[in-house]
């Protein structure tokens, strides 16, 4: 995977310089093949037959209409079964998957907090993003499919069908590597972590939406909801109408609702996600706390305590210590924290290397008792300060990124006093 400073077309010309080299040989083999058409795919893709039918089409129903509540465990459990009958071939399809999200996610956190405020914060999640591109792919012709899969990452213009990204099984690598995720523990397990995902598809009355297309999405989103209502008239109503249809069905707490809904829109495809974890011995401390953003700053918010035995390490050469907080047995949060204050950007950027956890695994590891204090995920974040990467030990994922809710304050329980530094 390229270094997050580089941009996606030096990315897409290293691919296709890779791709150049390969097919000098007398065997030439993608360096995604497991991700795109097959050869025999590609003789029944352009056997001459019968004109096939235009596929049928629906209209989506009024917003109005009442719909189900979304059932967050049959969800959970539609992930789990995913994993249960992997092939090897379906793993290593993942791993492609988890290098591609992770490089395009990367890119786009990087691209987007050169955007935001010094007030502000997110929480970033390549895996949405991927699968929502994926979607745009799969319901794409050229030479806007061709575009979109080189914004993938897989270049395949102008190099036949065995080079054109199958989105079907992308889509299918990504519901495994969601499954992979909250499979780890059992159902009953303290440590178990919920994942849902639900698509809106918001249109004009009137438009017709693909059948295939719509279904297609079943493997990114089980729960995908076709509503139509006037974008146009009102678009800030639309927006309000939609963030209460979403609210009703889903139940969630809408931390960033949509707020307008540009007039000249037809199509509106919202992907929400649920993300739901326990860190064993954390607790919600009671009422507001001071938090020091930097040497000068602080802010009032709820904040979580624990503490435990953690693996971590020390980076004296970056001047940064890691952290890892384990949420089930093979998934953990990293919470990285500068030395010094003033090293928060540096260090920063120094996350956003492809790098950065083979480094930190060259690292000799400790385990030691330390006392976590940070802001509470569950309160949207007041300021900016540092990042926090989730990811897999098993390496097949992909990782998510966060700016605030994940600054921590690291010190050692033992004593008193305030603990030192303000970390991420």
């Amino acid at each position: 995977m390229a270094p997050a400073g580089l941009s996606l077309g030096a990315a897409i010309l290293c691919l296709l310089a890779w791709a150049g080299l390969a097919a000098g040989d007398r065997v030439y083999v993608h360096p995604f093949h497991l991700l795109v058409y097959s050869k025999s795919n590609c003789d029944q893709l352009e056997k001459p037959s019968v004109e096939t039918p235009p596929d049928p089409t629906f209209t989506p129903v009024p917003i109005q209409t009442k719909s189900s509540a979304v059932d967050e465990e049959a969800l959970w459990e539609q992930l789990v079964r995913a994993t249960e009958k992997l092939e090897a071939e379906d793993r290593l399809r993942a791993s492609e998957v988890g290098l591609l999200l992770n490089f395009m996610g990367f890119h786009m956190y990087k691209t987007l907090s050169e955007t935001w405020s010094v007030a502000s914060g997110a929480v970033f999640s390549p895996v949405a993003l991927f699968s929502t591109l994926t979607s745009f792919y799969v319901g794409a012709l050229d030479p806007t499919a061709s575009r979109l899969q080189a914004f993938l990452g897989v270049p395949g213009e102008g190099q036949g069908c065995t080079s054109r990204l199958d989105g079907h099984k992308v889509l299918s690598s990504l519901q495994t590597i969601q499954g992979l995720l909250v499979a780890q523990g059992g159902a009953s397990s303290q440590a178990r972590l919920l994942l849902s995902t639900v698509v809106g598809l918001f249109t004009a009355p009137g438009l017709h939406l693909k059948q295939p297309f719509v279904q297609s999405l079943s493997s990114f989103a089980p729960i995908t909801l076709p509503r139509s209502l006037d974008l146009s008239t009102d678009p800030n109503l639309a927006a309000e109408k939609i963030n209460r249809f979403m609210q009703s069905v889903t139940g969630w707490n809408m931390g960033r609702a949509l707020t307008a809904v540009s007039p000249d829109s037809t199509l509106l495809f919202n992907a929400y996600v649920h993300f739901q974890g326990k860190m064993k011995g954390f607790s919600l401390l009671p009422g507001l706390k001071e938090f020091w953003v930097d040497n000068t700053t602080s802010v009032s918010v709820p904040m979580l305590s624990g503490t435990g035995i953690f693996h971590f390490w020390s980076d004296s050469q970056n001047n940064l210590s890691v952290t890892r907080v384990p949420l089930s047995a093979n998934t953990y949060l990293l919470l990285i924290q500068p030395h010094h204050t003033p090293d928060l950007r540096k260090v920063e950027a120094l996350t956003f290397q492809h790098n950065f956890l083979t480094r930190m695994k060259n690292l000799s590891p400790r385990y030691g008792s330390r006392k976590l204090l940070g802001p509470s995920w569950a309160a949207p974040p007041p300021q900016r300060a540092g990042i926090c990467v989730g990811s897999s030990a098993q390496g097949v994922g992909a990782r998510g990124w966060a700016r605030a809710p994940c600054r921590l304050s690291l010190g050692r329980p033992a004593g008193g006093g305030r603990a030192g530094g303000k970390g991420e």
